[in-house]
């Protein structure tokens, strides 16, 4: 049995942890009784269909809305300028100005983040062949999306936040997106994945979260929920997710 030290040294080694999280808007519930814990070096996959309430969990992480019961913890604090910092945040919904160049988007994100690493942003956009004076409105959907994963993993940050990283991109840039992932994430960060696209991500994800109409439905080990259920995350995902 765990004494209470071992218990809270446990806690403060979780990176990223809800305790009992809801959170309502007026009288609908996005989430309810949501509780879990991932520790540093993990790659984890929030995974649920539309209007499950992965969206609003991401933006309780980064502050941008609070709980209405319960906590949500970056490395042991509720969000603050503190774990905001710490916080690498890539949203489901373009938010960089088109008009930019993408040099002056590696030099804007290095003046705001003290973790950003500029040498890598541009190492990683010179791999893709995308030009550094090329403005982001010139560039494939595709590319467009790549530029902001790459602005997002070129930050040393303990949380890496993606919500649908994929979603809408070719599965040429769906390869890129998960190589940059997994190449660019340090060994005590962890990485959440909000995605709908289980088969695309499955082989990355060692931990994965269910989350149906606001509340965790299965979760734990990616190999062990394998293992019990005989089954793939993706065929996990049908079966819970069915109509």
């Amino acid at each position: 049995m765990q004494s209470g030290k071992e218990a809270n040294e446990m806690e403060q080694n979780y990176v990223f942890e809800a305790r009992d999280l809801s959170r309502r808007f007026g009288g609908k519930r996005a989430l309810e009784g949501v509780t879990f814990g991932l520790g540093p070096g993990h790659i984890a996959g929030l995974l649920g269909p539309n209007g499950s309430g992965k969206t609003t969990l991401i933006k309780l992480a980064c502050g941008l809305i609070r709980p209405t019961a319960g906590e949500i913890l970056v490395c042991g604090s509720a969000p603050c300028p503190a774990t905001k910092a710490e916080t690498a945040y890539l949203p489901d919904v373009a938010c960089l100005d088109d008009r930019m160049r993408v040099r002056d988007l590696i030099k804007m994100f290095g003046e705001f983040y003290a973790n950003f690493d500029p040498e890598r942003a541009r190492t990683l956009i010179n791999d893709l062949g995308i030009d550094e004076a090329d403005r982001l409105r010139t560039l494939s959907k595709g590319n467009r999306e790549k530029v902001h994963l790459v602005l997002t993993m070129s930050r040393n940050a303990r949380l890496y936040l993606l919500d649908e990283p994929i979603g809408g991109v070719d599965p040429a840039a769906r390869e890129y997106i998960i190589r940059t992932i997994l190449g660019n994430y340090q060994p005590e960060s962890t990485v959440l994945i909000s995605t709908h696209l289980i088969a695309d991500v499955e082989s990355i994800l060692d931990y994965a979260l269910f989350l149906r109409d606001g509340q965790i439905a299965l979760q734990g080990d990616a190999d062990a929920l394998r293992e019990s259920r005989g089954q793939s995350l993706d065929e996990l995902f049908r079966e819970v997710f069915k109509c």
